[in-house]
């Protein structure tokens, strides 16, 4: 008989094992894909950077690295890789941005040798990071190229007609729908697919970052704080500003996770740190959309940030903190700063313990 296999079993195998222990005992249909790709070779550099990893911070990493190229993706890349659209005008002066957007079904690897069925938009997971300024008008044009009914349902504001939920722009498999609504309300906002079953849709994958920028001439009272926030303006320029996406994957489909990770691969960001600047402020645009967890967190060692709870005010919900917790589509912005800290590695994770042994495991790289 097949044996069960849970997050917990994982753990107790040794996560180092990971690689080798998943690959036996994955789905069918994503074994047998999987036996058509070549293993990369990977093996030198990375136990390198494992080793270096464990020694420096103890605990569990995934063995190996994931073949970006194979998979279309780089999750290091989706840190600032801000798709701003096909830009013109319309005639009432304002700016109108065009994207598009198709479902695709495609074997991804998610950790080292291991393999997962994923539903994607554009053909990665998560899929475009959309970042458009409040006031744009947009339009989307979304095609079905999967085998199952699809949507894209955006968190804004929007008429009814525009909600991407079953019989409200749902695409059929081969077919293209348009979406068309104004951006607003600035923030950090993400967009899924809507068709049911719900669960199933999200956790294969189909999710994506959407990000307004305030317009500072709408905002007088706070103009100089909007305009840091609006990419291409000189306020904009000095942070360095991320987006983190926490994931998660259950690769045996029994509704437990196996995996998670910030922008789908596990412990990428604690193998090679994200590098930071010391004297320049920083800004996550963070977003949660793991299923079959209630609550997932986010902590940073050594330090505090100030957190906009959806990105939606001005000024922070939370100052000073150095955790928040977040259900489901929850998303935030946080900024801090290394100013006068000394170089050097800090680790941020997900503070249940089991999802940071399991891939939500990162660091940043603080060099003068």
């Amino acid at each position: 008989m097949k044996p069960h296999l849970t997050r917990r079993s994982l753990l107790g195998a040794g996560f180092l094992s990971a690689g080798t222990f998943f690959s036996k005992l994955l789905p069918t249909t994503a074994s047998a894909e999987a036996q058509k790709v070549e293993s990369p070779a990977y093996a030198a550099h990375s136990d390198t950077a494992v080793e270096h990893s464990v020694s420096k911070h103890g605990g569990s990493l995934t063995v190996g690295d994931v073949d970006d190229a194979r998979n279309g993706f780089n999750p290091r890349e989706m840190l600032t890789d801000w798709d701003r659209g096909k830009v013109s005008k319309l005639p009432d002066g304002r700016t109108l941005r065009e994207y598009e957007i198709f479902v695709e079904e495609r074997l991804i690897e998610i950790a080292p040798k291991v393999f997962y069925p994923a539903w994607t938009y554009n053909g990665r997971v998560p899929g475009p990071t959309l970042r458009v300024t409040e006031g744009d008008r947009l339009r989307i044009r979304f095609s079905n190229r999967g085998t199952h009914p699809h949507t894209i349902h955006f968190h804004g504001i929007h008429s009814a007609r525009m909600d991407g939920v079953p019989g409200t722009l749902e695409a059929k498999a081969g077919q293209e729908v348009v979406y068309e609504f104004d951006a607003k309300p600035f923030g950090c906002h993400l967009y899924h697919c809507h068709s049911v079953p719900f669960k199933r849709h999200l956790h294969k994958g189909l999710y994506g970052a959407f990000i307004i920028d305030p317009d500072p001439k709408r905002h007088p009272e706070a103009e100089k704080v909007a305009s840091s926030r609006l990419l291409g303006s000189p306020e904009n320029a000095n942070w360095q500003e991320f987006l983190m996406v926490m994931n998660a994957f259950d690769t045996n489909f029994d509704e437990e996770n196996e995996f998670y990770a910030i922008n789908t691969i596990p412990h990428e960001f604690m193998k090679r740190p994200i590098r930071i600047e010391r004297d320049r402020p920083v800004r996550v645009y963070l977003v949660n959309v793991i299923e079959f967890d209630p609550l997932n967190s986010f902590h940073l060692h050594a330090n505090f940030f100030d957190f906009y709870d959806h990105g939606t005010t001005l000024t922070p919900t939370q100052r000073t903190i150095d955790t928040v917790m977040m259900v489901q589509a929850q998303r935030g912005i946080l900024e801090f700063s290394f100013q006068d800290f000394e170089p050097g590695t800090y680790m941020f994770h997900a503070h249940q313990s089991e999802f940071l042994e399991l891939g939500w495991m990162s660091a940043f790289e603080v060099v003068a």
